[in-house]
């Protein structure tokens, strides 16, 4: 996700047809910067252009109708499916054995978000979707000359609310935990419909801002800007990010086990919700991911035992996807369960198509441990994230019915409906987790289900 600052807007004419242009652009860019090496670099497209520009769209239904309601947005994520109540807390974590002298510590720095079942909670306030700072970077990356053609602050990430009280006591007993680790220069924040849900279920669900690549705001303010987005990441960055968040993941681990001791992990002193410390089942830890996260969350799997389950949610195992090198954990296998879990578009299986990815294939062949290849029909890398249904709100918000959304939706995310698609993801998310876990074994992963026709069992 780029981090640039955009121009003004005022010098900008925003109309239907650049929503059109700069939606279909972003969306043949395969992802901007959520996903990993390979990304496509897409040459804007005119809207007026009389042929070739989008197939299916004639130059008539291009031309604008009523003038845009160009106002912040504040979204609504989608209700959680399970049935307990959700509180979560943000902490601030310093790694002393890795020096980082662009922090005041001069030590790497993290912060990361607990989302939990909560007991009673009264009046707490529920937590905003993206802290300040954090909401101006993100709103940045997708508004303007460079975005989606929109004013700045389109995306009020702000004031939206989720599902979650902050600091509220834990629901007093055990539940597994689950890492996550997000996208390639994406926010811890943007897959909290996934996040809440899991934690509705009975999970302690962590995620994780990896500093320096994702944008992180820390207490006080404090803000650490991303990774810039200049031009596509090569292998020696991507092989680094991976060897980086595998570090932060097993940092994070060592502190949940502290917390889990009762002793006291944040930097500033601040102390654990009331009994979410003694919830920490660390004998039963997953850990899923997006894009680099995905990849990230198998090399983790690698390299420390105390992840018991995974899932990679259409992310490449290997540093290019159509160069290489293979990443180690796509060359060895695991001997614990994991899901592949990959998009319309990118399943990577077959070696004659352009979208073949040969770590898919080697880890497929390596896996020691329980394996599951799906893929959700209809979807881009970003409906794995909350993109999904925020493009949508958005662009209604803003441009009422207008049919044209639908052409920049399918650009961007893909033509699954996102209520269906959101839906069918968080259940087979929990029905592997549930699984691998738990040891509850679930009808929805022996095979294709009538329920969910669009998730197709690979192989």
């Amino acid at each position: 996700m780029s981090n640039r600052r955009p121009s003004s807007p005022s010098s900008h004419v925003f109309t239907r047809r650049h929503l059109l242009g700069a939606g279909l652009t972003a969306g043949v860019a395969a992802g901007v910067a959520a996903a990993w090496p390979g990304l496509a670099q897409a040459a804007p497209i005119d809207p007026d252009a009389p042929a070739g520009v989008a197939p299916g769209l004639a130059p008539d239904r291009l031309r604008a109708q009523d003038e845009p309601n160009f106002h912040p947005v504040k979204f609504r994520l989608p209700a959680p499916t399970g049935r307990k109540a959700l509180g979560t807390t943000a902490i601030h974590l310093i790694d002393r054995s890795r020096p980082d002298p662009t922090m005041p510590s001069g030590h790497r720095e993290l912060m990361i978000s607990l989302w939990y079942p909560a007991g009673m909670f009264g009046s707490a306030p529920f937590a905003k979707y993206m802290p300040p700072r954090t909401s101006v970077e993100v709103d940045d990356a997708w508004t303007g000359e460079y975005g989606l053609a929109l004013p700045s602050g389109s995306f009020d990430f702000a004031s939206t609310e989720t599902h979650a009280r902050v600091d509220v006591p834990a629901q007093p007993m055990r539940h597994p935990v689950v890492l996550f680790s997000p996208g390639f220069q994406y926010s811890r924040f943007v897959n909290t419909a996934q996040v809440e849900d899991l934690a509705s279920r009975g999970y302690v669900v962590v995620t994780i801002d990896h500093s320096h690549e994702t944008p992180v705001e820390f207490p006080g303010g404090r803000f650490l800007p991303g990774a810039p987005e200049s031009e596509p990441p090569g292998p020696d960055q991507i092989r680094t990010a991976v060897e980086t968040r595998t570090a932060d993941a097993r940092f994070v681990l060592d502190q949940l086990e502290r917390m889990a001791d009762g002793r006291k992990v944040d930097a500033d002193g601040k102390d654990l919700p009331k009994d979410l410390a003694d919830g920490l089942d660390l004998r039963k830890a997953g850990m899923f991911g997006i894009g680099l996260g995905g990849y990230a969350t198998a090399n983790t799997m690698l390299q420390d035992r105390r992840i018991s389950a995974g899932i990679d949610l259409d992310g490449t195992l290997q540093d290019d996807r159509a160069k290489g090198p293979l990443g180690d954990v796509a060359e060895r296998g695991l001997d614990r369960p994991f899901l592949l879990f990959g998009s319309g578009e990118t399943q990577r299986t077959d070696p004659a198509k352009d979208n073949y990815d040969p770590s898919w294939a080697s880890f497929w062949t390596a896996q020691r441990g329980g394996r599951l290849n799906l893929a959700m029909a209809g979807t881009k890398q970003k409906a794995f994230t909350d993109y999904q249904f925020i493009f949508s709100q958005l662009f209604h918000d803003i441009y009422g019915e207008d049919p044209i959304i639908t052409s920049v939706m399918k650009a961007l995310v893909g033509s699954a409906k996102p209520a269906r698609s959101v839906l069918a993801q968080r259940e087979y998310i929990a029905a592997f987790f549930d699984q691998t876990l738990r040891r509850r074994p679930s009808p929805l992963l022996r095979g294709g289900s009538p329920k969910f026709p669009e998730v197709q069992f690979v192989r």
